[in-house]
């Protein structure tokens, strides 16, 4: 089954603060997700496992597109996590989503494969891909692309 081409642009008017957060969790995955019993389940991601204690490997799902109709890879994660390994400031719900930067990284094992090293030990890895929104590369790149504003702000908190 092929999906149907993306179509359009849509446009959003709302003047709260934290209208970023409601586009992002509309527009964007998660390699995980928190259920509502508190418990952390796959959404990009179908697996996960430690290496060893600084190590965290993702598989991904296979199939998944973005709107724009882009596969998503671990070409995308890897992007996505090198963008936002940019950020001057705090991710906006609080520090403890942030990856230790620039200690952190990512590496693209195969298509489906991305592999994480963190300076040392970190038991909310986990909960860290929660706030980990994943877009196409066309919301980082070309003309045009917002990005999360840093460019024009110096930050990640959201100035689309």
């Amino acid at each position: 089954m092929t999906a149907p081409p993306a179509v359009g642009t849509v446009h959003v008017v709302d003047p709260s603060p934290l209208n970023w957060l409601f586009i992002t969790w509309n527009t964007m995955e998660e390699p995980i997700r928190i259920d509502e019993a508190g418990r952390t389940v796959y959404a990009l991601a179908e697996s996960s496992q430690w290496l060893d204690d600084r190590t965290l490997e993702l598989k991904l799902r296979r199939g998944v597109r973005f709107q724009d109709g882009e596969h998503c890879t671990a070409h995308s994660i890897k992007q996505n996590f090198d963008e936002m390994q940019r950020w001057a400031a705090p991710h906006p719900p609080g520090t403890w989503l942030n990856f230790p930067a620039p200690e952190s990284t990512a590496e693209v094992v195969d298509e489906h494969t991305v592999r994480f090293s963190l300076p040392g030990p970190d038991g909310l890895a986990m909960g860290e891909f929660r706030g980990f929104h994943i877009a196409s590369s066309a919301f980082w790149n070309g003309k045009d692309a917002p990005g999360f504003g840093y460019e024009e702000f110096g930050s990640g908190e959201g100035h689309w």
